[in-house]
């Protein structure tokens, strides 16, 4: 049976909790952390904010929790210095002729899946989800991907076709910012 792709309810919050914390990159050896990683963490209360936002996507096989993925608008994410970081860069940057900015975009992740369903339909599929629920909010998206975590970058760009729109750093790391138009029209323009 192929796994359920849906907006979460706050019943999953236990089996995110959890997938995150098998994945956080503070809880994962060197060798562990090759196969991919989440760096930023979230409690229940802030799933349960982001749940208010209807930012907050899952993949569920035989009612486990196999993916989640997590976006919001700016203003959800500046309790991060890291996210206050990328807004102060936004006006700075562009996308397919469109502008980056707090109001025309928002914050795409993290997104987790388990390992056993990677290179799976879960990632892509999470992620239409988001993107379909995200469209008649905003334009763009954008998210950061830690230049260690080449798993995460090759996913991102070859099977995505997200496009790095900046480079930074950050607590001594390197990051790409990468950016999508959210409109479902460039999916398919963009393979023609």
């Amino acid at each position: 049976m192929s796994p359920i792709i849906r907006i979460a309810i706050e019943s999953d919050i236990d089996g995110i909790l959890n997938l995150q914390s098998r994945n956080l990159y503070a809880n994962l050896s060197a060798t562990d952390l090759a196969d991919g990683f989440v760096t930023t963490p979230f409690t229940a209360d802030l799933l349960r904010q982001l749940l208010d936002l209807s930012g907050v996507f899952v993949a569920v096989h035989e009612r486990k929790i196999i993916g989640y993925l997590l976006a919001g608008d700016w203003h959800f994410f500046s309790r991060w210095e890291i996210f206050r970081l990328m807004i102060s860069r936004l006006p700075e940057l562009g996308f397919m002729n469109k502008e980056i900015t707090v109001d025309r975009s928002f914050q795409y992740g993290p997104i987790c899946i388990d390992r056993d369903w990677r290179g799976s339909t879960v990632f892509p599929n999470l992620f239409a989800l988001m993107r379909s629920s995200f469209e008649s909010r905003f334009p763009v998206g954008v998210t950061f991907i830690n230049k260690l975590n080449e798993r995460s970058f090759t996913a991102h760009t070859r099977k995505l076709d997200l496009e790095i729109v900046d480079e930074f750093e950050f607590n001594g790391n390197s990051f790409y910012t990468v950016a999508f138009l959210t409109s479902a029209g460039y999916s398919d323009e963009s393979h023609a």
